[in-house]
């Protein structure tokens, strides 16, 4: 992510505000000299934060210095498999898939950090429902730093031309399916879509997994019914874009949001970034705004969907109490201040670290009450398999959209495709 001069400045000015609010205390045990621990992470140059946060903690942590294991993204995964499976002297890492964590707890290669997070008084309940997701065997071997979570973009100039309030923040989905049709308008090249399902399975599936009840790692996906029942008929209605012609044409959700054709798009947090970068290069004129997620009846407002990148330490290091600390720092309340003063939003989000997000140049008024989440369920569990099962979804998830299989089933094959995968 590229940060404007404003972010970087905001963000350097937070390192001094860190620091002294973190004090120069010995970490792990280090008082007897410098430790230097090892930390994998993958593109660095394109994350300004990590810097930042590893320069905070050095000085907040007078004996340790951090030195990063620089990976290509498209190689970070395997490569850190392999140097944890070759006993590498990394000492903590990112895991860019949150659910590789499960195979490398099979394997032994994250430390138990339950005891340490006791004995430091860290409430899990701060990550919004996702640190449950890396506790194995009543475990905890893991801790999300940063997240991305579904929200609802808005096109300002569509509704005020069609005389209708704004989204609000406690919306349910069949009331959305309703909007989007009073808004909706024009034919042609010139039409006015009410709404957007981006082409991934998720922007469909997603929505059945947002209460917490279900995952994708079921053998019974009945639960998605509504959701596609939702999808089909707004596509028939062209209350949003076939499908078909997403796929024919290529058409990506950010240029049919960003040319103006859209009134509403649910997608994840990622995207103001892009908004307001293409925005302040004179590349669209979009007038936007952003509201809460909308929410299955009987579902809380402020329940979405997302993905976390945690933080871990290798079971294998010989400087687990060092390595240990920089996790806690990066995790914890210093470390989000600095994801937040860098435009990502931190796994640990409280009113402060969500309101630095909402006034940061070029967010839309009313960004905070629009960001505020109340638990974050995984679009993908940590899981075994789970990239299997998500591909195969994906590919049923076009024969569905496309109407080349019936939604019933599609579900029917997708039900049978997981057992098989699941050998369940």
């Amino acid at each position: 992510m590229k940060m404007k001069n404003t972010a970087l400045a905001v963000l350097m000015i937070l390192i001094t505000a860190v620091v002294f609010a973190g004090g120069g205390n010995d970490s792990g045990g280090t008082s007897g000299g410098t430790v230097t621990i090892q930390v994998a992470n993958w593109d660095t140059a394109n994350m300004p934060y990590v810097p930042v946060l590893i320069q905070a903690f050095e000085t907040a942590n007078p004996g340790v210095k951090v030195e990063i294991v620089d990976i290509p993204s498209a190689d970070y995964n395997q490569k850190l498999t392999v140097m944890l499976n070759g006993g590498s002297d990394v000492d903590a890492f990112w895991i860019k898939e949150a659910d590789m964590a499960k195979s490398f707890n099979n394997r032994g290669q994250l430390m138990d950090l339950t005891a340490n997070i006791r004995r430091d008084g860290i409430n899990l309940n701060d990550f919004n429902g996702l640190a449950e997701n890396f506790v194995f065997d009543e475990k905890t071997v893991a801790l999300p730093a940063r997240t991305d979570y579904y929200i609802m973009y808005y096109n300002k100039d569509i509704f005020d031309a069609a005389g209708v309030a704004y989204p609000s923040n406690n919306m349910t989905w069949p009331e959305w399916e309703q909007l989007a049709a009073r808004v909706t308008s024009g034919s042609g090249n010139t039409k006015k879509y009410g709404g957007f399902l981006h082409t991934w399975q998720a922007c469909v599936q997603n929505w059945a997994v947002q209460d917490g009840k279900h995952t994708i790692m079921e053998t019974d996906y009945s639960f998605f019914k509504p959701y596609y029942e939702m999808a089909i008929r707004m596509q028939d209605a062209g209350t949003i874009w076939d499908f078909g012609t997403l796929k024919t044409a290529g058409i990506h959700y950010s240029s049919a949001f960003l040319q103006g054709n859209v009134a509403m798009m649910p997608m994840g947090t990622w995207f103001f970034s892009t908004i307001i970068d293409r925005i302040n290069k004179g590349e669209s004129k979009v007038r936007w705004g952003i509201s809460v997620l909308p929410h299955p009846a009987g579902v809380e407002a402020g329940w979405t969907v997302g993905s976390t990148t945690p933080m871990a330490v290798n079971n294998a290091s010989k400087k687990k109490d060092a390595a240990w600390e920089f996790v806690k720092f990066v995790t914890g309340p210093e470390g989000a201040k600095i994801y937040a003063a860098g435009g990502s939003l931190p796994a640990r989000s409280n009113s402060q670290t969500l309101a630095d997000i909402a006034n940061a140049p070029g967010m839309p008024e009313g960004s905070l009450d629009a960001l505020q989440v109340k638990h974050i369920s995984l679009d993908r569990p940590v899981a075994d398999l789970v990239a299997d099962v998500n591909n195969m979804l994906g590919e049923e998830h076009s024969l569905i959209m496309l109407k080349q299989v019936s939604i019933d089933q599609g579900l029917q094959n997708m039900a049978r495709r997981s057992k098989q995968i699941q050998n369940k």
